[in-house]
């Protein structure tokens, strides 16, 4: 099994955004990020199939409003993204999540 994951945070000035990318050559699972903080906002999108979803603030854990490459959006009521106090998990949503597909995502707090 083989994981990539790097991500970077803007100078202290602005201390509550992290972006960074996901890689996974394990069986596709729900995965945490940690941020150092709790995000009030999470965008996630898929590089390879071009699907993405989003989490803001004051959604229901696992909710993400999700789009398709096909152009379809949904709402999605499980396996979205669930926001802790010190990052956030992304969960299996199978257009999201995928063996071997790069994941970039953006939390703001």
């Amino acid at each position: 099994m083989t994981v990539t994951s790097t991500q970077s945070k803007v100078p202290a000035s602005v201390n509550n955004i992290a972006i960074g990318r996901y890689v996974s050559t394990a069986t596709a699972a729900a995965f945490k990020i940690t941020t150092g903080f709790q995000p009030r906002y999470v965008k996630v999108v898929n590089q390879d199939g071009l699907e993405q979803e989003e989490w803001f603030e004051g959604m229901t854990a696992a909710y993400a409003y999700k789009r398709l490459q096909t152009g379809t959006a949904s709402l999605s009521t499980s396996l979205g993204i669930t926001v802790a106090a010190d990052g956030f998990t992304v969960g299996l949503d199978t257009d999201i999540n995928v063996t071997d597909e790069q994941l970039s995502w953006l939390a703001i707090g």
